[in-house]
């Protein structure tokens, strides 16, 4: 099987210290801000699957049909369904705040698994509603001395040291925004820069590419983790569709720009790089530390939008070189490769199975007739 993403690719882990004398929960060098103008939308607009498993936009690119996000007591798919199961294996129990709901409780998780199954396992327990529940996230609490930060969704629970001050480990699942490690703020002066105003001038220099008025915002405090009301795009999601991008989407990142950040309707900049073919989106994505398995509001990867999109394979290559993992599974049953077989993406297609994607005979079985049209040149002399 495909490695996983190199830890390299990421934020590396520090080692724990023995001399930790702060409480977990203390937030003296890192704040996150709070204001009522952004962050109200919810993530994820249910609609209902067809058989295809993928609808068509009116430019004729393909687009997966939108299942609602993963909420208490929704039907789930049998990837969401999963964290529901008492996590076995290597194991831990910590405490997860939930400020929003004002509550804490102690749960079961595995260590060896990504922190998206963690973070669905919460979602599951949940017994009121949060909006945009995609963009919660595992945030590890200021400790000794070193600011807090939200754990990667795709990075195991095991990279990340806990203080050993306590004989339970201490989160909180909370909204992802910008981590402030200024000591004190001006919350004031904060929550002014926050208006409709200012929110919506910051989205019309992304579009105009405008790197000097971007930096400006974000070097007085503005948080780019918000969405558009109108498209419902966040910064980074529509500075990945942009062309000569790269600079743009860096400035975003150590502006606070969260890479795994989604849209309204579940996308993060990955997948919006992928599905607009656009290769500088992508490169300084991921070199930037994104993982190629960051998960929609469907819980499917880049890849599988990439398989369905097809055109320039380029996208597919480098997603697959950086270790993006193969067999990703839709609510009906259907992988990256029986999307290229159906679009006929013959050069997806191979670099699919070169990377490992699954050709069992019930595959070939269930999609023979489509994979061997796409793998068979087309000798009808009608083109």
């Amino acid at each position: 099987m495909p490695l996983r993403p190199a830890a390299g690719k990421h934020e590396p882990p520090s080692p724990p210290r023995q001399d930790q004398q702060q409480q977990q929960h203390t937030h003296t060098h890192s704040h996150t801000l709070t204001h009522p103008c952004t962050h109200t939308a919810n993530g994820s607009q249910g609609a209902s699957t067809d058989s295809g498993s993928s609808r068509e936009e009116d430019s004729g690119v393909p687009i997966p049909v939108g299942v609602p996000a993963f909420r208490p007591g929704a039907e789930r798919s049998h990837s969401a369904r999963a964290p529901m199961e008492e996590p076995t294996g290597n194991t831990v129990v910590i405490r997860i705040g939930i400020p929003d709901l004002q509550q804490t409780k102690c749960m079961k998780f595995n260590v060896d698994a990504p922190i998206w199954l963690s973070k669905q396992r919460i979602l599951c327990t949940l017994n009121q509603s949060l909006k945009d529940v995609l963009n919660y996230g595992l945030f590890q609490p200021a400790y000794n001395g070193k600011a807090g930060k939200f754990l990667d969704e795709e990075r195991q629970l095991r990279e990340y040291p806990f203080p050993s001050i306590a004989p339970v480990p201490y989160l909180e699942f909370r909204y992802k925004r910008r981590v402030y490690t200024q000591s004190h703020l001006d919350e004031k002066q904060l929550s002014k820069l926050h208006t409709k105003a200012n929110l919506k001038k910051f989205m019309e220099y992304l579009q105009q590419r405008n790197i000097e008025k971007v930096s400006r915002f974000l070097e007085k405090g503005l948080d780019p983790n918000f969405h558009d009301p109108e498209t419902g795009e966040c910064p980074l999601t529509l500075a990945a569709q942009l062309e000569g991008c790269g600079e743009l989407i860096k400035v975003l990142k150590s502006g606070g720009a969260h890479l795994d950040f989604r849209t309204k309707d579940g996308i993060t900049a990955l997948h919006k790089a992928v599905r607009s073919k656009n290769h500088t989106a992508l490169i300084t994505l991921l070199d930037l530390g994104a993982s190629p398995d960051y998960k929609d509001s469907r819980g499917l990867t880049p890849l599988y939008h990439s398989s369905m999109v097809g055109g320039d394979p380029y996208c597919c290559e480098l997603l697959l070189h950086d270790h993006a993992q193969v067999g990703c599974v839709d609510e009906n049953g259907w992988q990256e490769i029986h999307q290229a077989c159906r679009y006929g993406h013959v050069q997806h297609l191979e670099h699919l199975l070169f990377y490992g994607a699954d050709m069992s005979p019930e595959c070939i079985w269930k999609h023979r007739p489509a994979c061997v049209r796409s793998l068979q040149p087309d000798t009808s002399g009608r083109g």
